[in-house]
């Protein structure tokens, strides 16, 4: 099934690029483009390594420091 149809890339790419080491949307755009055009796909990428749809950093409050 494809994951990105702007560059042809499929699920079985994807998780291959994973396998090679890449770990994040940014690193499998690097090795095939995938996620670079209209970022459609990108939530796609992210579930497919793993990593859901997190949480915007953002959201979280800092964590309190030594009184």
């Amino acid at each position: 099934m494809f994951v990105c149809s702007c560059f042809g890339i499929t699920e079985q790419q994807v998780e291959q690029h994973a396998a090679d080491g890449a770990c994040t949307p940014r690193q499998i755009a690097s090795a095939c483009k995938a996620g670079t055009d209209c970022g459609g796909c990108v939530r796609r990428i992210q579930a497919l390594l793993g990593r859901g749809e997190s949480p915007r950093r953002e959201q979280f409050a800092p964590a309190p420091g030594p009184p």
